[in-house]
């Protein structure tokens, strides 16, 4: 566990998750299986909560409303950088949050636009996160590998688990 401040951490896991295009949502069904979505990463910067805009009719939403323990991850093999978020998923109503993140990507899902009433805010609250940093090289990717076959360590990224 890294003796990072919470706002050091929130920095590091914004400078990862910035310009990555789309994240994977998990969520618990009713079953208590995890199933994972990809979501489209809103162009907000990250302070501690993770915005989405999903359908309220879907499965995914309705196991959050359910069991709104969920994780988000993030990945940017070019760059060699990896994240996991866990935290608590909340179904928001803020015309104002929604007016700030809605873009013309969003008319292809929903008939209605802003206005559809299928349209539902997502506010992930970050409790903790786990990240991998490397060079993003393949050699350096094999050599990672490696090391988790063998239980060897090799210092050829980094990776720490941070409270936020």
């Amino acid at each position: 566990m890294s003796d990072m401040t919470r706002e050091d951490a929130i920095k590091k896991i914004a400078g990862i998750v910035h310009d990555v295009k789309f994240a994977m949502l998990t969520v618990i069904n009713e079953e208590g299986h995890l199933h994972a979505h990809p979501m489209t990463t809103q162009q907000t910067e990250f302070d501690g909560d993770i915005w989405f805009i999903g359908s309220r009719s879907s499965h995914q939403v309705q196991h959050m409303q359910a069991r709104p323990q969920v994780n988000v991850s993030y990945a940017d093999p070019n760059r060699g950088l990896y994240v996991s978020v866990n935290g608590t998923a909340q179904l928001v109503e803020d015309r104002a949050k929604l007016d700030e993140l809605w873009s013309d990507f969003y008319k292809a899902y929903f008939e209605g636009g802003k206005e559809d009433p299928d349209v539902q805010l997502i506010r992930i609250q970050a409790h903790g996160a786990e990240y991998w940093e490397s060079d993003g090289k393949l050699k350096t990717l094999f050599k990672m590998a490696r090391s988790t076959v063998t239980g060897q360590t090799d210092p050829t990224g980094k990776n720490e688990t941070v409270k936020l």
